[in-house]
């Protein structure tokens, strides 16, 4: 098998996750795009590899744990190795006019449908991928956050941070706390844990009303993702560089 390191990009089949693997496949690594949809999945691998990137379909559910582990058995067998895990997918579920989830009138099953996926989907995903990960020399988890997320910045006033989403934002700030004791338990290890934030990006998940390109949004993962031993952990980053919880 080839000594390329290997990373595993979840939602990677449109967007700022698939940016994130091209990224990634144009530094060498080789590359598991992983989503749910066939179609999308195999169209966006087949767009990297015309682009000269080592990429592989990673079929993935982040909602389902028998999903999880047999992609992480798919892993092990087309790649024998994972060095990264960048945990992309996600949801923001329905939102009123003006891109509004109120919290006063919350549809429950949206607050669980985000919890499911944001949260405990990138618990499932990163702990089916971990026997593979503590075996690399320099593993790398970074997970997709939003500085929605910050709790000192919605907080602030002074601060423009966008509609009220009470049922998104929150799931990113519960991630972000999960990140931070993922980072604690490998403390002292090579295993780096950190959380990104990518602005806003004019993707489907925006209606494409945002100033910043997919590419623009990927490259913080992509450089927390590749960044060398010693570096950082436990923290939350985007361009300019680190987002206050």
């Amino acid at each position: 098998m080839s000594e390329a390191k290997v990373a595993l990009v979840t939602g990677a089949n449109k967007g700022i996750g698939y940016e994130i693997a091209a990224g990634l496949g144009a530094l060498g690594y080789r590359v598991g795009v992983g989503a749910r949809d066939e179609g999308r999945r195999e169209s966006a691998v087949e767009k990297l590899r015309a682009a000269g990137a080592d990429a592989f379909g990673v079929p993935l559910d982040v909602t389902g744990d028998q999903s999880a582990a047999d992609a992480a058995e798919l892993i092990e067998r087309q790649a024998g190795r994972l060095d990264v895990l960048v945990n992309n997918a996600g949801i923001s579920g329905e939102a009123g006019p003006g891109w509004v989830q109120d919290p006063t009138t919350l549809d429950l099953d949206v607050v669980r449908a985000n919890v499911e996926t944001n949260v405990i989907g990138v618990i499932r995903v990163t702990n089916a991928m971990l026997p593979m990960l503590r075996r690399a020399p320099s593993p790398r988890i970074v997970n997709m956050s939003s500085s929605v997320g910050s709790l000192t910045r919605q907080a602030d006033p002074e601060i423009e941070v966008g509609p009220i989403m009470a049922a998104y934002s929150p799931t990113k700030s519960f991630l972000n706390a999960v990140t931070v004791h993922y980072a604690r338990h490998f403390a002292g290890t090579n295993l780096l844990v950190n959380a990104a934030c990518p602005g806003l990006v004019a993707t489907d998940f925006t209606g494409f009303q945002a100033p910043r390109t997919p590419e623009q949004g990927a490259a913080i993962a992509i450089r927390l993702a590749t960044m060398p031993d010693g570096g950082p952990t436990g923290s939350f980053f985007e361009d300019d560089g680190v987002v206050p919880w």
